[in-house]
């Protein structure tokens, strides 16, 4: 088993291209083509969790919070982040940071923040946009099945709970073979008619390498005429943010002792209450207030997030309440989350969850 199968496992369920521009997820410390002896997840890659990770044998670090944030400039074991990148190349410990990607999928973090509170008819609050393609491409009719296929096969194709999706159009294609050309159809030097299906598909960007190659697999033409189009259109599988509704409305006070309930809290912070029954929840994990004006808008009675400053739960305006969990606390769930994922692809190999509790906040009660 290589480092790099672990990392294609995490990063075909959160693709890195679904990161904020921000971020810095990734393979951060060590080399993909090396054998792993064995995983640890964390939240945070401090220096006691690379000890850990080397007490168990294990070789990568597999991390929601990238340790690396900002620019190094050097690294001389003065900071926190550079004593645990140098314990890490010292023990030949590779990291792996997956973070806003892991946010931004249906299945990542902020669902698992969702299924904790068991809000049900989850959808992104605020969908990404410049993640779709258009492709367009003409096929001889006869194998047109085929070529369509193969594109629903790679991925194509899929639009919310709907899949094999295409518009498929006829019409007529010239062409005349050169000197050196093998056509499927027609001869060398005589122009060429023939009837074809112009078929168009979406797909995520991130599968426009499998989408092509399939496409080109399938296709008889040894040179296949075909568009590809970046799309603005809103990709509703993937967001920042997400937005659900609990199965029965209950009364603030019973929400905010279900948040301290699910989530172990000692304290949280909220704007003002409204004195009104909460059915429709908006979740974002680790620092989320930017989003307020994004839930209220989408009809949320509360946003449940983290790292709310003073000047922003003014932001609430009254129309909805702003709940602050606590950063580590809204995002405490994703080692589990991180640990599923993998188990499901290896399930015989060595998998840890770090036992090391990373929250750098103290509360005092």
């Amino acid at each position: 088993m290589l480092i790099q199968e672990i990392i294609a496992a995490l990063e075909a369920y959160a693709p890195p291209v679904f990161q904020e521009s921000f971020d810095n997820a990734g393979l951060l410390v060590g080399s993909a083509d090396r054998a792993c002896t064995g995983v640890m997840v964390t939240l945070d890659a401090t220096e006691e969790v690379i000890s850990e990770a080397v007490t168990q044998g294990c070789n990568l670090v597999v991390t929601y919070h990238p340790i690396i944030f900002k620019a190094l400039r050097r690294i001389t074991g003065k900071t926190y982040v550079e004593r645990a990148v140098m314990s890490a190349i010292h023990n030949g410990v590779a990291i792996y940071a997956i973070h806003t990607n892991l946010d931004n999928v249906s299945n990542g973090m902020n669902s698992r923040i969702a299924s904790t509170l068991g809000l049900t008819g989850l959808a992104p609050l605020e969908p990404r946009k410049g993640l779709l393609r258009k492709l367009f491409v003409f096929v001889p009719v006869d194998h047109a099945d085929a070529v369509r296929q193969a594109l629903f096969d790679a991925g194509a194709g899929h639009i919310g709970n709907y899949a094999s999706c295409s518009f498929n159009g006829t019409g007529v294609g010239t062409y005349l073979p050169g000197e050196g050309s093998r056509p499927y159809l027609g001869t060398v030097g005589t122009l060429h008619q023939e009837p074809e299906i112009k078929i168009e598909v979406i797909f995520p960007a991130h599968l426009e390498r499998a989408v092509l190659t399939a496409m080109l697999h399938a296709h008889p033409y040894e040179e296949v005429a075909y568009d590809l189009v970046s799309l603005e259109n809103a990709y509703q599988e993937v967001g920042t943010g997400w937005i659900g509704t609990l199965p029965i409305a209950c009364t603030e006070e019973a929400f905010l002792g279900l948040l301290k309930d699910r989530f172990h809290l000692s304290v949280i912070r909220h704007s003002p209450l409204l004195g009104r029954p909460v059915r429709t929840v908006a979740i974002c994990g680790g620092s989320g207030s930017f989003l307020t004006g994004r839930a209220i808008g989408a009809g949320a009675d509360w946003l449940v997030t983290a790292d709310v400053r003073y000047h922003e739960f003014f932001g609430a305006e009254g129309r909805i309440v702003l709940a602050d969990i606590g950063h580590f606390e809204s995002e405490q769930f994703t080692p589990s989350l991180l640990y599923d994922i993998l188990r499901e692809k290896f399930r015989n190999f060595a998998l840890f969850v770090s036992k090391v509790r990373t929250n750098p906040v103290r509360y005092f009660i």
